[in-house]
Order: structure tokens, then sequence, then C-alpha cells
């Protein structure tokens, strides 16, 4: 990032070392098996919605985190063709989410050094 010294407070989106708690890199797992998965929204709310799996209000705090990161991209603009989206009906915003590449970096990177 142009201009970003690495050391901002509670964030390690751009910083030399990247921390990730286990429920992190278990969805980055799911992701990168599935290259696109499912993200909703409701009118007005910022809050990506996750409903496949855990509890929605946590999957959408990692959600967030793993965007601040770098890791994911979510975007409202694409949503999935050919998905059920009954469980979402709730949700009129319906977009995707993928592995961004530094997300793929880091899985490679972990696969690498045998930590996944």
């Amino acid at each position: 990032m142009a201009g970003c010294s690495g050391n901002c407070a509670n964030c390690s989106g751009c910083a030399r070392e990247l921390v990730l708690t286990q429920m992190e890199i278990d969805f980055l797992n799911t992701l990168a098996q599935y290259a696109f998965l499912p993200v909703a929204r409701k009118m007005g709310d910022l809050n990506p919605v996750y409903l496949e799996e855990g509890d929605p209000e946590n999957m959408s705090l990692l959600l967030q985190c793993l965007e601040k990161k770098g890791l994911i991209s979510l975007d409202f603009d694409k949503p999935l063709h050919g998905f059920d989206e009954s469980a979402y009906a709730a949700y009129p915003i319906r977009g995707s989410m993928a592995l961004t590449e530094r997300g793929q970096q880091v899985l490679e990177l972990m696969e690498y050094q045998g930590l996944t």
C-alpha cells in the first residue's frame, strides 16, 4: 500500500507479520476449495452475512477481518449464478466472495511451510 508504514494499531492488513486465527485459516482453506462462496447483506447494513456454516454474527466478524487483511474480496455486485439463495431470502443484496491474490499466496506459503 502506498504510504503505509505497516504499523497501524489493530491492523495487520499490510504489516510484515500476518497473524491469523485457526478459524481464519480454516475459512481460507474452505474458500480455496470452492473458489467462490455466497455473501449477502441487508439494505443500509454494511455487515456481510454468510449462512453456510457457523454463527452468522461470528462469521460476519471473521469475513470483515479477512477482508481488512486483504485475504478475501467481498463483491456484492457479483452474485453466484445457479446457487440456491433461499436461505438468503431476507437479504436483498447478494454477492460472492473469493480469495484475493494475497490470500492465495498466504495459503501457498503456509502449505509450503507445512502449516496447514
